[in-house]
């Protein structure tokens, strides 16, 4: 923290927490917000829906101890987009700004079961003066009675946030953001709202989050991802439950898998033609499908030889030794697994421990039997949006950890 730059001229932050059925979370949330946040300037949204009355009993409980939490209840009933949400929540910062006589320096968004960090708004006030957006990490709570499906985030998070994101940015390729524990400057929203009728989130979007940060880039908006550790050594980060039940999981992936493979290519597009480090990050990004395919293949051809090895320990046959390049090609192959599984513990390792790091090996097989179910529900919900088919906030249930148990 002691390195960071000091603002140049520090200002008020707006936290946009769009909340659709969150009425289990809601409340938690924002007390821990409140009393967490260290910085002196700053006002959290809450965005609302008239048919979810509980959410905003829930969240006016909250509201009524502390004016710096505002509910902006919209005018549609729910549930729309969360791009759709974060826009009204954008019009209600513009009008606030206008009534109080001064400008926000950024905006900050959180999910409604986010455990925020204290100095994360210390970090965005005084990165934003140098940066259109800024991205901290996201590192996903392991669930107790859910450690192979909610602990599979955890690994995939670790990896995301702690190695591919660092050369995507260090290769100056667009920065796709996470959706929470990202802020953005005032300017480059109104930037991207001038190019949308003055909306700056797109509300027709599965992954607006995605989209956003790569239109900013677009715009020459400069990204920073900051991993930064405060003064006891912990990363300052996002941290928060993730789906903990098989269902859920495949909900949630073939939402992202649409928003990001499937609708992101017709959305998004390419970048510039010389802007080749891009290029190849939006490639990565859109091979799920065709990784799908490979991947059931590759399953069936293990079970398959499986099978086999075990029809010739029973029934005495002349077992034909493979040619020597299938040999080598499947030595090289597993080679790479083995690198592969390595770094995923690696990276694992070093944010939640070496216990994790080697649950991360059983958990990499169920991430990978979630992407095969969730791949075919994406591709028939992306059939659904090209025939016109209306977009909903397809979320999941919630849960907000215990602090004091868990010494938060």
């Amino acid at each position: 923290m002691d390195a960071l730059p000091t603002p140049s001229e520090p200002g008020r932050l707006a936290v946009f927490v769009p909340a659709w059925d969150e009425v289990a979370v809601i409340g938690a949330m924002l007390s821990a917000a409140v009393a967490r946040f260290d910085h002196d300037d700053y006002r959290i949204f809450v965005g609302l829906y008239p048919n979810d009355r509980a959410t905003i009993d829930a969240a006016a409980r909250v509201a009524a101890r502390d004016p710096r939490i505002r509910l902006v209840i919209g005018q549609r009933d729910g549930p729309t987009t969360k791009a759709d949400c974060l826009n009204t929540l954008w019009h209600a910062l513009r009008r606030a700004d206008d009534r109080d006589g001064r400008r926000t320096k950024a905006v900050v968004l959180h999910d409604a079961e986010d455990v925020v960090h204290p100095l994360e708004l210390r970090v965005f006030d005084s990165l934003i003066d140098h940066y259109a957006v800024v991205q901290l990490p996201v590192l996903p709570l392991v669930k107790r009675g859910s450690r192979l499906v909610s602990g599979h985030y955890a690994d995939e998070f670790a990896e995301a946030h702690m190695k591919q994101l660092v050369i995507r940015t260090a290769l100056g390729a667009g920065m796709p953001l996470a959706g929470t524990g990202c802020a953005m400057s005032t300017a480059i929203l109104e930037t991207v709202a001038a190019t949308r009728d003055g909306d700056p989130f797109d509300a027709s979007s599965l992954t607006e989050d995605y989209e956003l940060g790569l239109r900013i880039a677009q715009l020459g908006g400069a990204g920073r991802f900051a991993r930064i550790v405060d003064d006891a050594g912990a990363l300052i980060a996002v941290r928060a439950f993730f789906p903990a039940t098989f269902d859920a999981a495949v909900r949630q992936k073939a939402r992202w898998m649409t928003g990001i493979a499937l609708a992101g290519w017709d959305r998004t597009g390419w970048a510039r033609p010389q802007a080749l480090a891009d290029h190849w990050m939006r490639m990565r990004d859109r091979r799920a499908p065709l990784s799908m395919v490979v991947l059931a293949a590759a399953y069936v051809g293990l079970t398959a030889w499986v099978l086999t090895f075990l029809v010739h320990a029973v029934v005495p046959a002349v077992q034909g030794w493979p040619a020597m390049p299938v040999v080598w090609l499947a030595g090289a192959n597993i080679g790479l697994l083995v690198w592969r599984l390595g770094m995923r513990m690696a990276f694992t390792a070093r944010i939640y421990g070496l216990a994790e790091a080697f649950w991360s090996l059983p958990r990499f097989v169920v991430g990978n039997v979630i992407s095969l179910i969730a791949a075919p529900r994406a591709v028939v919900r992306y059939i659904a949006m090209l025939r016109g088919a209306a977009l909903v906030w397809d979320k999941t249930r919630h849960e907000f950890p215990d602090l004091r148990s868990s010494g938060g």
